[in-house]
């Protein structure tokens, strides 16, 4: 079993280490991600658009 000062140091150091990651900048691939995002949600209003469309026309088509 690890002793209490070993666990300690153990979870600062590791703590530490991933301060950096949280405060990370913009970088290329973090704007990469968000236009891919951006892009999925294009994709997916569109998609959303023409299912309206053709539920219209359906409706037209019975009436």
């Amino acid at each position: 079993m690890m002793k209490l000062p070993t666990v300690t140091g153990t979870a600062l150091i590791l703590g530490l280490l991933l301060v950096p990651l949280s405060g990370c900048d913009r970088g290329p691939a973090q704007r990469a991600g968000e236009n891919v995002d951006d892009a999925v949600d294009r994709a997916g209003d569109s998609l959303e658009r023409a299912g309206d469309r053709i539920q219209d026309a359906g409706r037209d088509a019975r009436d």
